[in-house]
């Protein structure tokens, strides 16, 4: 008797793009990608919030600047209301979208310029619950981010005692997210099963209250963990 292996559920994607045109090809793309299925698409946020509403897709592929509600306003609700995870579209690396969009709960970003190959894996990666930041721009976006005036002005930070909740094996994760580290970097970093390292993360985003590996490497910089301060 010959067994037959179950067909992996396709990755459920909404494209939110107000650019007909850059909609099409990203729906082209994406549709020409095995594993993945693009089920709606739409022209600004309000639509792209309905659609996750109603479709509850894997990810929502996000643009920023979109009439209506833009992107940031579109992802805080997704995200917010648990719909689905956000990969945001940018023609900047650094701008003040892509703080929002950070601050506002998205798993990640990925520039407009990306090839399509960068694309696919941005989706897959956030479908794994694993976040996408622009490898060029990881490091730089996060330091950036948290060394600039977005930074929350608390003194102290309240949020500095929710570290204290870590497990030593935890903290030394939330550094490597720190420095903008992939699950398979942080396995061979600290020598562990990529399977441990996911819990491990998984478990640091709700003692920390963020919802997304992009916001705790934030929270590590903003903390000081990276430099030793706290």
């Amino acid at each position: 008797m010959t067994e037959t292996s179950a067909t992996p559920t396709p990755i459920r994607v909404v494209v939110a793009e107000d650019q007909g045109a850059v909609r099409a090809g990203l729906v082209m793309i994406l549709g020409a990608a095995s594993g993945v299925s693009v089920v709606g698409e739409a022209a600004d946020g309000e639509e792209a919030v309905r659609l996750a509403r109603v479709l509850r897709p894997d990810v929502v592929l996000m643009d920023v600047q979109m009439p209506r509600m833009d992107g940031v306003a579109a992802t805080r609700v997704v995200v917010s209301e648990g719909l689905a995870d956000v990969l945001v579209l940018t023609t900047f690396d650094l701008d003040e979208y892509v703080f929002g969009a950070l601050r506002a709960g998205a798993s990640g970003f990925l520039l407009k310029d990306s090839d399509a190959a960068a694309l696919v894996d941005a989706v897959r990666l956030v479908a794994r619950g694993e976040g996408m930041i622009a490898p060029a721009v990881t490091r730089r976006l996060i330091a950036a981010f948290a060394s600039s005036g977005h930074a929350p002005d608390q003194a102290p930070d309240p949020r500095a005692g929710l570290v204290d909740t870590l497990t030593p094996r935890e903290r030394e994760v939330l550094v490597c997210l720190g420095q903008g580290m992939s699950n398979a970097e942080i396995s061979a970093r600290l020598d562990m099963a990529g399977a441990t390292t996911k819990t491990h993360v998984s478990r640091i985003l709700p003692k920390l209250g963020v919802r997304s590996r992009a916001q705790a490497a934030v929270l590590a910089h903003e903390l000081g963990l990276l430099d030793g301060t706290h």
